[in-house]
């Protein structure tokens, strides 16, 4: 049977025991930090030996705290903004059966503030951690081309006199 473990820095396993002549042993099927997906019970349920239990991890995690995110069916929409966002051709009339198919679907205008990171979705995590450095560089440049700043001047504390006593009011 499967279970779930907490380990630190907030990494989440999935483990399964089994006995053995020299005692129980178990290990580790999948790992996930923060969120469980359906992707981490996938990986783990083909990697299991024994009766995998999907809804009884998912009520365990929900009792440890943690989200679970199950399949969406938007991830391959992010993924196809993305990458035709980076020039990538589609063919003319898989165009006109998605147009088809997206008017068909309720619609909703799109906040203002999501203009200003649409680019963004569907980016993936090394493209995010790529950009995050930049920004850090490019502080740290204007930060370095900045005159130094003069110390503060030394915080003036009042005396307390050692032999004085305090009254509640």
């Amino acid at each position: 049977m499967a279970y779930l473990v907490q380990r630190p820095g907030g990494r989440v396993e999935i483990r399964e025991s089994r006995a053995t002549p020299r005692g129980p042993r178990s290990r580790t099927l999948a790992s996930f930090r923060g969120v469980l997906t359906e992707s981490a019970l996938d990986g783990a349920e083909a990697a299991a030996n024994s009766p995998f239990d999907r809804a009884a991890l998912v009520r365990r995690a929900r009792e440890l705290g943690l989200r679970f995110v199950p399949h969406r069916a938007d991830a391959p929409a992010r993924e196809l903004i993305a990458r035709l966002r980076d020039g990538a051709p589609l063919d003319p009339v898989l165009g006109a059966l998605l147009r088809q198919a997206l008017d068909a679907l309720p619609q909703a205008p799109v906040p203002e503030p999501l203009h200003d990171v649409a680019e963004w979705i569907g980016a993936g995590e090394a493209a995010r951690g790529r950009a995050l450095r930049d920004v850090l560089r490019l502080y740290d440049t204007i930060a370095r081309s900045r005159e130094p700043r003069p110390p503060l001047p030394p915080a003036v504390l009042p005396r307390i006199p050692a032999d004085a006593r305090w009254r509640a009011a």
